[in-house]
């Protein structure tokens, strides 16, 4: 006899399984049409085409049936365009960030080597502070509506505010050691840090420093607090599990071409959840939870399940826009079909291909050459995927808000309902 709480975890596992289940299958409906116009679009759509100048391809999808939030440009997905928050929020916490770099550049250590602390400095201000900073406000977001409201002091604001950052450099961490991995050229439209001519390989060095000043900073503000020991933990583990998914990654890439035999949906959901959910969805909320003095298990396992859900969503969602997106919205061009990642996209069109379509993805998966992406792309136009993804989009949704309801343990509905929002954008 199952429980309420067991019934619902039952239910909603089977209903995932299902919308895997559809997804994956080969679908009979032509191309046409899953392409054809929603008749109330179609007049809308003609003006929004001559306006925005976007790419063929992208207005050529902005006429599916379902209306895709990731391509509606005036509402841009949080992996285009960052975590929606008031302007005075977002300026409390840009004017913590000088502090943190005076603390760790200007203080009385390192005195006889001033060159590394001007060093730290640059490092510090070209690659933490000019992303969307999605994780550090996550941060801050969730511990003001986690914590008590007589506990929310302008002194633990501040310290939520430095807390922030501190993930923001994890996260800058994780972009650096990434970038020398994958040989990127570009981030957020300026030259990688390791492409800079003054730079190099020794970026791998400066990796090392971002991480060292990030436990610095929280050694200096939080050392003193009860909740310190559970923050460096999380810290810690979160850099294994990050590691652990940059490994399964690159099983994947052991040659010049990928091996397409091992894009399963199993091992793309387990990179996606080591190299990408767990800091950027669980850790900033569940930092949050420890700041507030809840360190209960089951609390945090309840939130670590509806966050990790998100994650993997976000995922998908910016794999999506890495192959449909507008290069002029996102602030880079696509490089996954070129770097021959595991994607979504080529996971979902594995489990579809024909025979005579799975041999096209082993000859031009992974290349370079613009003829070559184009003519994957116009596989993933074939196979319907544009469609797939606002039908798995608008299910999901459904899934996750139906997973936020069953959370108990005191933990406020809308903070998780606020995040959902600023992925599926449209639904704000």
């Amino acid at each position: 006899m199952f429980t309420s709480k067991e019934s619902a975890r039952k239910f909603l596992g089977l209903y995932k399984n299902e919308i895997r289940r559809r997804i994956s299958k080969t679908t009979s409906v032509t191309n046409s049409d899953a392409m054809s116009p929603r008749l109330d679009q179609t007049t809308i759509h003609a003006q929004q085409n001559e306006d925005t100048g976007l790419p063929n391809r992208l207005l050529k999808l902005q006429k599916y049936h379902r209306y895709l939030s990731t391509l509606t440009s005036q509402q841009m997905p949080l992996a285009a365009r960052g975590l929606a928050v008031s302007k005075d929020q977002s300026r409390e916490f840009m004017a913590c960030f000088p502090d943190i770099v005076r603390d760790l550049t200007e203080t009385d250590k390192h005195l006889d080597v001033p060159e590394a602390s001007k060093w730290l400095a640059k490092l510090l201000q070209y690659n933490v502070p000019n992303g969307k900073k999605n994780r550090g406000l996550a941060t801050v977001l969730a511990y003001k509506m986690v914590e008590k409201k007589e506990n929310l002091t302008p002194e633990n604001i501040h310290l939520a505010n430095i807390m922030g950052w501190c993930t923001e450099m994890f996260h800058t961490l994780q972009l650096l050691s990434g970038d020398v991995m994958e040989r990127r050229e570009m981030r957020r439209g300026v030259p990688c840090w390791h492409k800079r001519p003054d730079v190099g390989l020794s970026g791998v060095n400066d990796a090392s420093m971002i991480q060292a000043a990030m436990y610095s900073t929280l050694k200096r503000h939080f050392s003193s607090k009860p909740y310190y020991k559970n923050v460096l933990e999380m810290f810690n583990e979160m850099l294994l599990k990050c590691s652990i998914g940059r490994f399964l990654e690159k099983q994947l890439l052991r040659t010049d071409r990928p091996d397409l035999s091992l894009f399963t949906m199993e091992k793309y959901e387990a990179i996606t959840k080591y190299k990408t959910s767990y800091y950027t969805f669980q850790m900033p909320v569940g930092l949050a939870l420890l700041m507030s003095g809840v360190d209960d298990p089951e609390t945090h396992r309840q939130a670590k399940t509806i966050l990790l859900e998100m994650g993997e969503f976000f995922q998908i969602q910016d794999d999506f826009l890495d192959c449909f997106g507008d290069p002029a919205v996102m602030g880079r061009n696509g490089s996954d079909i070129q770097e021959g990642k595991c994607t979504w996209l080529a996971v979902v069109a594995l489990q579809r291909a024909s025979p005579e379509q799975k041999e096209l993805m082993e000859n031009y998966y992974g290349s370079c050459k613009p003829e070559d992406v184009n003519r994957i792309k116009d596989l993933y136009e074939e196979l319907q995927l544009p469609h797939t993804y606002s039908v798995y989009e608008e299910a999901t949704y459904d899934l996750i808000r139906t997973q936020i309801q069953q959370v108990t343990r005191g933990l406020p509905h809308d903070l998780f309902f606020k995040i959902l929002d600023n992925i599926f954008r449209q639904r704000v």
